[in-house]
């Protein structure tokens, strides 16, 4: 197919044959152009879905930090009542430990007296300052340490104080019974021969409780001639008690024993003539008189 095409020029009319190239030159123009604008439309496509990539990411980290805040707050708030109901306890202990010093008649060596803290909240909105919040816990924990050190030496004064009570010796050894040998000269009952006892004899019924007179540490549990099985408790400052001819021993060696505790049976065993229990006071390693023990009241 052809085109004739005819311009007027000066010189009259021309006849012009345009070739096949001009007509093919509006189609690769409204092809480039066709082209040229999916470029752009997917070109915008992209870059819209990069904002709403961009956009959605964004709302995921706001949404992030808003969990995030609320679960600080949460912690936060958890962290307030554990500090108030610590605060609690430390004046409760410190009550306490007032009322000891009082009753042990050292209220004017250990001063629990210390401000009191307060905690919790009513809303927790932006209201709680964590500085505030570190630096109550760190006067929390100074007041920790610095009760558990005068608890600590209120103990030691306190338990001397009652150890000297306790081994206070005092008593007899058993609570039914009777006086039956007392201590110096005597008929030894198996020769008939003047001799010193150095104890007291305190007969009873066979299986009888024998008790300790005084706190102390068990030095001895088992049999010794003569004594059959027996006691011995260190009461410090040099002074011990001996418990003999027991049917059955309850306590052994290095075993602490209180004022009034069961230490063994009454029996016959050693050098006996019936069920008694044979009980020596010693000062520095040397048997003294029991009776003003015996007698003497408690402290």
């Amino acid at each position: 197919m052809s085109v004739t095409v005819f311009v007027q020029g000066r010189n009259g009319v021309t006849r012009w044959q345009p070739s096949k190239r001009w007509f093919l030159l509006p189609i690769m123009i409204m092809v480039t152009g066709t082209a040229i604008y999916q470029y752009s439309a997917d070109r915008f496509a992209n870059q819209q879905a990069k904002v709403d990539k961009n956009q959605q990411l964004r709302e995921q980290q706001k949404q992030q930090v808003i969990e995030l805040k609320h679960a600080t707050e949460v912690q936060l708030a958890t962290l307030v009542t554990h500090v108030a109901k610590m605060q609690a306890k430390i004046t409760r202990l410190e009550a306490l430990g007032q009322q000891v010093a009082q009753n042990n008649l050292l209220d004017d060596q250990f001063d629990f007296q210390t401000e009191v803290g307060v905690g919790g909240y009513s809303e927790l909105g932006t209201g709680i300052e964590l500085s505030q919040l570190i630096s109550d816990m760190d006067k929390l924990a100074s007041r920790i340490d610095n009760n558990n050190l005068q608890l600590s030496l209120l103990e030691t004064v306190s338990t001397n104080l009652h150890i000297d009570e306790e081994r206070y010796i005092s008593g007899r050894p058993i609570d039914k019974g009777w006086l039956s040998s007392p201590y110096g000269l005597r008929n030894d009952p198996f020769n008939g021969r003047r001799t010193m006892h150095k104890g007291i004899d305190f007969a009873g019924r066979e299986g009888t409780a024998v008790t300790a007179t005084a706190a102390g540490v068990v030095t001895w549990s088992g049999s010794m001639f003569g004594y059959g099985e027996l006691v011995e408790i260190d009461h410090g400052n040099g002074l011990r008690t001996r418990y003999g001819h027991n049917k059955s021993l309850s306590v052994n060696v290095g075993d602490v024993v209180a004022k009034g505790d069961k230490i063994a049976n009454m029996g016959s065993t050693g050098r006996s003539t019936g069920p008694h229990v044979h009980y020596e006071v010693l000062r520095d390693g040397q048997q003294i008189d029991p009776q003003k023990f015996v007698y003497r009241k408690a402290s």
